[in-house]
């Protein structure tokens, strides 16, 4: 991603892109593209679906308003799909955003929303959850844009996971300890079927959905330091130690076990 040209505009289409067919818009990407960036015909934008790659397509005109755009060439493949679930308590409004965002830009492969007993939020909107997942990767030079799921109880979200795959349980009472070391010590136990980061509420987990948790086999519970993190700040520590450790920011295929 060193030479990757990050001025380039960005964006996300539902279409499927081929060379030479052309790809309608909807009334506010024309707007984005004709009077945010202030485009014209031919002018190049780098779009994307999350399926055929990154292509370079060019603006075509109706009268005087942007109408649609012409992928001329792909300039980056498909990368392999990662399997990283980011299983989490909702949040509130600009702290979710705030969540579902860094998720995207870490490399999370689903985004799913958990409810336990002290989850303060019941209600998600997963189409604004939707919204900031394609924003975060439209301007992170991000391919894949994750899965949202509807929101599911904690037991019924711990039953969906499949066996064999490594839940990280971020536990605020676990013993301080190193959580490099405990997520090295289970990769070194052998391959996992994916990878799931639990993150919990403000308020934690209960002594009942503790329990729950760890009684599931292939969970690893960690701590996240010796500060009280925000749920949203605990999410990206997590992700980014799980990433260094067994992810692709040691040069393997994120979340690949």
């Amino acid at each position: 991603m060193s030479d990757y040209d990050f001025s380039a505009p960005r964006l996300f289409v539902q279409a499927a892109i081929a060379a030479g067919e052309a790809i309608a818009l909807d009334k506010a990407q024309a707007n984005y593209l004709g009077n945010v960036l202030r485009l014209s015909s031919g002018d190049g934008v780098l779009i994307f679906n999350g399926r055929d790659g990154e292509w370079l397509a060019r603006v075509e005109q109706g009268g005087r308003r942007v109408a649609g755009l012409m992928p001329e060439k792909q300039t980056r493949p498909q990368p392999p799909g990662s399997d990283l679930l980011c299983l989490f308590a909702p949040l509130k409004h600009a702290r979710l955003d705030y969540m579902v965002q860094k998720a995207v830009e870490m490399g999370a492969s689903v985004l799913a929303p958990v409810l336990t007993r002290r989850t303060q939020v019941s209600r998600v909107n997963l189409e604004r959850m939707e919204a900031n997942a394609v924003e975060a990767a439209e301007q992170c030079g991000i391919l894949a844009i994750p899965a949202v799921r509807e929101p599911a109880r904690l037991d019924d979200a711990l039953a969906r996971l499949e066996p064999g795959r490594l839940l990280v349980f971020c536990d605020e009472g676990a013993p301080v300890a190193n959580a490099v070391a405990a997520l090295a010590q289970a990769r070194e136990e052998g391959a996992h079927a994916g990878i799931a980061v639990l993150i919990g509420p403000e308020g934690g987990f209960d002594e009942a959905e503790r329990d729950l948790i760890l009684a599931r086999p292939d969970t690893v519970r960690l701590s996240l330091g010796p500060r009280i993190l925000r749920a949203d700040t605990a999410a990206v520590a997590a992700l980014a130690v799980v990433q260094a450790v067994l992810g692709d920011w040691c040069g393997n295929e994120a979340a690949s076990g």
